[in-house]
């Protein structure tokens, strides 16, 4: 093994050990014991126009993989908010991503994370917060007031280890699709994307 090959796994290492460590403290605001692999994530940044200029906003982003998957899709560093709500995971994001804005808040709190920092309109939100231990009103408010923001027909990306939606559907205000399950991903997921209708 190289010594690029070694710092890398050891990077990865100590990432699922602070990833543990913080789901020990607060299982049901983590969701997963580990974070989500490569397969899960390229395929969540697979759903954003990285040639789109208006913001993308990022919750849950814990480590930074699915930070990572986007700055692989060729979106620029400038475009991605970031909204984390452990403060030892922001200080880890603003070493590792040079010039994407992290906010330290709740992400269901999505207005007030974001004042002051994006105002108007937003081109993706793209969610790792794991939405199935929260109830379905709190769930349903977080994607109203995310596609207040949204123009119609742009993305809402969350992935899920559960069998049905995450979000309650409402097909009156928006569709709902999914993948195929992930495979590769421990455990498998799928993604799912919601968009504005009108």
């Amino acid at each position: 093994m190289s010594s690029i090959q070694k710092r890398k796994f050891k990077a990865l290492v100590a990432d699922e050990v602070r990833f543990f460590r913080s789901w020990m403290g607060k299982p049901l605001s983590m969701g997963a014991v580990s974070p989500s692999g490569k397969a899960l994530t390229k395929l969540m940044a697979s759903f954003i126009d990285p040639e789109n200029t208006l913001p993308i906003i990022e919750l849950g982003p814990g480590t930074g993989v699915v930070t990572k998957a986007l700055l692989e899709r060729g979106v620029a560093a400038d475009r991605i908010t970031s909204i984390e709500y452990s403060a030892d995971f922001c200080r880890l994001l603003e070493k590792r991503f040079q010039g994407v804005r992290i906010i330290q808040g709740d992400a269901y709190a999505f207005d007030e994370s974001l004042a002051g920092c994006v105002d108007g309109p937003v081109g993706a939100v793209i969610s790792s917060l794991p939405l199935l231990t929260q109830p379905p009103n709190r769930r349903s408010a977080l994607i109203s007031a995310a596609f207040a923001r949204l123009q119609p027909g742009q993305p809402f990306i969350q992935f899920s280890y559960g069998l049905n939606s995450p979000i309650p559907p409402d097909p009156d205000l928006f569709s709902t699709s999914h993948t195929g399950w992930v495979m590769k991903n421990v455990p498998p997921a799928r993604v799912w994307v919601y968009r504005r209708t009108h």
